[in-house]
């Protein structure tokens, strides 16, 4: 019998591999596996914060409401380790601050402080007088003063927490490894006394 031809044995042997499918889906998947992660890992990096985000907002209109009332007004401290705790339940190594503004009402929030345009350039310059509405002595783009006020003023409470994202993967994207999350609510005190006048002092530097 005849031996084949080695032009013959190695046509056969190509026909061979060609034929092989053992390997390919080994392939296709260290392929398409960092793909796939990346996926899963953004969406569950977006999951983590949209759940934080809930968790924060439910935290600040409980503490919000609850600061509203004549009890609020020496709790707030309290308040604030309440919002901190449902927070690091989620997020233990999350950092938790707090910022209170008051106002005399609505209109106000946000609002800067009173000042004579000398120049008339439409902008406060530091050589002009200002009606100084919070007391800190000089002038300022919103004219909230800290804290959370007294009966019938309006607060602005706002709680920023910072946290590291789950997989940290958006470094390759140039997303920071932390993510930073505000969350905002603005209610009016009760009336539970009389609302205490503001009135502003001028100063001219």
């Amino acid at each position: 019998m005849a031996s084949p031809t080695p032009h013959r044995s190695v046509r056969s042997l190509s026909l061979a591999l060609l034929r092989d499918q053992g390997g390919a889906s080994a392939v296709e998947f260290a392929m398409t596996a960092p793909i796939l992660f990346l996926m899963v890992a953004g969406s569950l990096d977006m999951a983590q914060g949209y759940y934080v985000n809930t968790v924060l907002q439910g935290a600040v209109n409980a503490a919000a409401r609850k600061s509203s009332l004549q009890s609020g007004q020496t709790s707030s401290a309290t308040l604030d380790g309440l919002v901190t705790t449902m927070i690091t339940n989620v997020m233990p190594k999350a950092t938790v601050t707090f910022v209170r503004k008051n106002y005399a009402e609505f209109t106000a929030v946000g609002m800067p402080e009173d000042f004579t345009d000398t120049n008339k350039n439409g902008k406060y310059d530091s050589t002009e007088c200002f009606v100084d509405m919070n007391g800190n002595g000089v002038w300022d783009a919103d004219m909230g003063k800290t804290g959370l006020g007294g009966a019938n003023d309006v607060v602005v409470y706002t709680v920023t927490v910072n946290y590291k994202r789950l997989f940290g993967l958006g470094s390759y994207l140039g997303l920071p490894l932390s993510q930073t999350i505000h969350a905002t609510t603005i209610l009016k005190n009760q009336p539970f006394a009389t609302q205490s006048s503001r009135t502003g002092t001028s100063i001219c530097p």
